[in-house]
């Protein structure tokens, strides 16, 4: 590191460069923090983990024992073992005994985008919750036909407030914020959705996995979606298909039909010669019938001929999807335990083979990416990896918890991740070279006092 500085402070390094580089050696060192600790204020399994995008101070958890609870982890609230350890606990917990609180589990907590005064849960209950931050009240509610999975709403948009919402029934569903009901649903999966992941390059691209293997992209100006991945689509071109019985019959007969054929060529070449008179008037026909077996084709699904709608990205469900922050590529793991990288431009699967990847199958992941889309966090039963992202390879292999990992996210602020895990604990894990300030966090309760967030600034 001093060596980085040394070419940073003779002007080698750019200041660009050397921020990058600093970070992504933090990020690649990662080891169980011995100095800070999250008391887990859950009951049950953590399943949704998020820290909000303005401040990244404020961590938001979703248990299934139908709780949520939000920590502030710049600021501890004690310490133990003369000072070493930072202890942070909950800032408030909302669970059962609430009196608009969640029933059954808590799928998914995420903060509002651009303010923490608002944060959003989806539960088994099969309703989405938008809380007040500052009241811990429920300031609406969206109904829907079966259990929410994943709620997703996007860092990009400034034209509308909407909630995506995947659940056990077919359709995904646009909740809309600004008038407290559905905007529209989305059609095209065959079973549940169980991820769903905005664009970080457009407002208006959604991106959804369901539990038919499908990973589909909708514009939600548009009907219908506009691409839907298939796994055999790969960047070193489409696998051949496998030989059905139809074609063998088909492979067997033509070596019979092949004498036959030969008597028949004379007889086509004079039936070419008689009809040179209105051979024009045949090709326009032809070229009519072809433009009306299109448009046949084009009305089976909006923009997808019947072929490509019943792709599919997975053998399995696909459980997590993490877009790249240039908005490029996308990352996919399924219930198959496959973990795939896709080009989003072309659409094909870059066939990166990330190694040992062993997933559960019975829930949606959290997957999370460093600042510079290098590395990829993945829960893998119960220790969550890291992926080089390009290469496939294998960085780290983060053991901490004593039951399976269900999400992860990247704090890039501090560079620091959290996992959770059907423990109930949330696990932080920081560079080992860390400075930081919580240790002196009781000497400066004075200050604290004074910098006490109202939420909505």
């Amino acid at each position: 590191m001093w060596k980085e500085i040394g070419k940073r402070e003779s002007g080698e390094l750019r200041p660009s460069f050397f921020c990058s580089r600093i970070r992504s050696s933090r990020a690649a060192s990662l080891q169980l923090s011995n100095h800070k600790e999250i008391v887990s204020a859950h009951r049950g399994s953590v399943n949704s983990l998020q820290v909000d995008l303005t401040e990244g101070r404020y961590l938001l958890s979703g248990g299934a024992d139908a709780s949520v609870a939000v920590y502030d982890i710049q600021n501890s609230t004690h310490c133990e073992e003369g000072g070493l350890v930072a202890k942070h606990k909950s800032m408030f917990v909302i669970d059962k005994q609430h009196e608009h609180g969640h029933k059954y589990a808590i799928s998914s907590a995420i903060w509002y985008p651009i303010d923490t005064g608002l944060f959003v849960t989806g539960s088994y209950d099969h309703y989405i919750n938008v809380w007040d931050t500052n009241t811990t009240q429920v300031v609406m509610n969206f109904k829907t036909p079966g259990k929410v999975y994943r709620t997703a709403m996007s860092s990009l948009a400034t034209s509308h407030m909407l909630i995506a919402a995947g659940t056990e029934d077919v359709q995904v569903r646009l909740c809309d914020i600004a008038s407290g009901a559905f905007a529209h649903t989305l059609s095209g999966h065959r079973d549940g959705v169980m991820s769903v992941e905005w664009s970080t390059s457009s407002e208006w691209v959604l991106l959804t996995g369901g539990s038919d293997g499908a990973i589909r992209f909708w514009d939600i100006r548009r009907a219908g979606c506009f691409s839907v991945l298939d796994q055999s689509n790969s960047q070193l071109g489409r696998r051949p298909p496998f030989l059905d019985q139809s074609a063998m019959n088909k492979a067997s007969t033509s070596k019979s039909s092949a004498a036959g054929q030969s008597s028949s060529v004379k007889a086509r070449a004079l039936q070419r010669k008689a009809a040179n008179g209105n051979g024009s008037k045949q090709s326009t026909i032809g070229r009519v019938r072809s433009q009306v077996k299109g448009s046949m084709k084009h009305r089976l699904h909006p923009g997808l001929l019947s072929s490509q709608d019943r792709a599919t990205a997975h053998y399995g469900a696909v459980i997590g999807l993490k877009m790249t922050g240039d908005g490029m590529y996308l990352l996919s793991a399924g219930s198959d335990s496959r973990l795939r990288l896709w080009d989003i431009e072309s659409g094909c699967n870059t066939l990166v083979n990330f190694e040992t990847v062993r997933l559960q199958t019975s829930k949606p992941l959290q997957l999370s990416l460093t600042q510079d889309s290098a590395l990829v966090f993945v829960p893998c039963m119960t220790t969550a990896k890291a992926f080089d992202v390009w290469s496939g390879k294998t960085r780290l292999t983060l053991r901490g918890h004593y039951e399976n990992v269900n999400c992860c996210w990247f704090n890039a602020q501090d560079q620091e991740l959290f996992t959770g895990g059907n423990d109930r604990q949330i696990l932080v894990w920081s560079p080992p070279n860390l400075i930081t300030d919580d240790v002196d966090a009781l000497s400066r309760k004075g200050q604290a006092a004074l910098d006490e967030d109202n939420w909505s600034d």
